[in-house]
């Protein structure tokens, strides 16, 4: 079965949770003799301060996508390193037999350019297993162990540089995941702390009970305060 995928249960930037987890917390060390009222003690807070320290330590999105980046780029640099080396080697084909051969054809490079990464790997292999089946017949033109070592050092080297992109790619898949995780288990808590807040504040002091409300957006801040001052 497919693991479900997890979703935010909040909607403004990690950042900004962080933040306002930061700021209740230290609300509610100010107010700790009432919550603890609620069975919620020092000890609890600590631990989402814990929770909130472990968090702030994960890598982001942008610091993970800028990792796969680089790995795209070097995967794309290395093959068009591979291109090169096999169109070398078919320009020597081409000479020797013309590109409409049967004998060019069975390298199978034919739309190299539109071929996936896994296409062009197989292709690699092939043209080295093909022209070392031919290469005394093709030594007239310059094709020798070494125009073919490149080719082998180039299709390993595009392999390798395809497998540390994927490896980036589900290393993030897996860090936005946990990212997501850890970000619902702080808002969560987040949640108790302020409803604890409120109830505490809610008939006593409306300044201290504002303090414990959370807003998802500037633009319900705004709503929050037209309404305040039309109360008024």
């Amino acid at each position: 079965m497919k693991k479900q995928t997890l979703n935010r249960k909040y909607n403004f930037p990690d950042a900004d949770l962080h933040l306002q987890c930061l700021e209740r917390i230290k609300y509610a060390h100010t107010d700790i003799h009432y919550f603890q009222q609620y069975g919620y003690d020092l000890e609890r807070l600590k631990g989402f301060k814990a929770l909130c320290d472990r968090f702030r330590a994960l890598p982001d999105d942008d610091e993970l996508l800028g990792s796969q980046m680089i790995l795209t780029e070097k995967k794309y640099e290395t093959g068009e390193q591979l291109k090169t080396a096999i169109r070398s080697l078919m320009t020597r084909i081409a000479t020797k037999y013309g590109n409409r051969s049967g004998q060019y054809r069975k390298f199978g490079t034919t739309k190299m350019g539109d071929m996936t990464d896994a296409q062009l790997i197989f292709c690699g292999r092939r043209v080295v297993r093909v022209a070392r089946q031919q290469i005394d017949a093709l030594a007239d033109v310059g094709i020798n162990e070494n125009v073919i070592s490149k080719i082998v050092e180039a299709t390993k080297a595009f392999e390798t540089a395809v497998n540390l992109q994927q490896d980036k790619i589900a290393d993030r898949d897996v860090n936005v995941e946990r990212r997501v995780e850890q970000g619902n288990k702080l808002y969560d808590e987040l949640i108790i702390l302020c409803n604890i807040g409120k109830d505490i504040w809610a008939d006593k002091d409306p300044i201290k009970y504002e303090l414990y409300t959370i807003y998802e957006s500037n633009n319900d801040q705004k709503k929050a305060r037209k309404e305040k001052i039309t109360n008024q």
